[in-house]
């Protein structure tokens, strides 16, 4: 795995596994982590995530003016991508390039959309966003320290979920 090295100045991208991508595919759900102007994190859920190929992510900017502000900004971002059942994914961090209507990496965003199901209309989309992965890192949670099978652990969040969404 190829990482940023500030002090070297390279960017080198990670290739993503079959089971980081299978993971993207299945969730489609980033948490989008950026930095303002002031510094101040911003975390915003973009529900466009997936892969555009075996070193990139994309989402949509559908309603994100914020995340495109701060990565124009910094491009420096981080997506967090975890199936809630079985509480397992990845940290995926890299550097963000926003594309507008027109561009190539726009129109090859658009497709890779489509092509995964998204039924966004494309005149909804105000930009899309391709990041770049240089580092990627498994998210596991702290249940499995534990002992804990992932059998017990999705029944305990099934429970949980069927509970919290029960009809009164």
């Amino acid at each position: 795995m190829w990482l940023y090295r500030p002090s070297r100045g390279i960017v080198s991208r990670v290739r993503l596994s079959a089971d980081m991508q299978r993971v993207v595919l299945e969730q489609r759900l980033g948490f989008v982590a950026t930095v303002t102007p002031e510094g101040r994190p911003n975390l915003s859920p973009k529900g466009t995530t997936t892969v555009l190929d075996d070193e990139h992510l994309v989402f949509a900017d559908i309603a994100s003016p914020g995340t495109v502000a701060n990565l124009q900004a910094n491009p420096y971002v981080e997506v967090n991508v975890v199936d809630p059942i079985v509480r397992k994914g990845y940290r995926f961090r890299g550097t963000a390039t926003v594309y507008a209507a027109g561009d190539d990496s726009y129109e090859r965003g658009l497709v890779a959309l489509r092509d995964r199901g998204f039924a966004t209309a494309p005149e909804r989309i105000n930009s899309i966003v391709v990041i770049a992965v240089t580092d990627a890192a498994p998210l596991v949670s702290p249940a499995y320290d534990v002992g804990a099978t992932e059998a017990a652990v999705v029944e305990r969040w099934l429970r949980h979920q069927t509970e919290i969404h029960r009809s009164p």
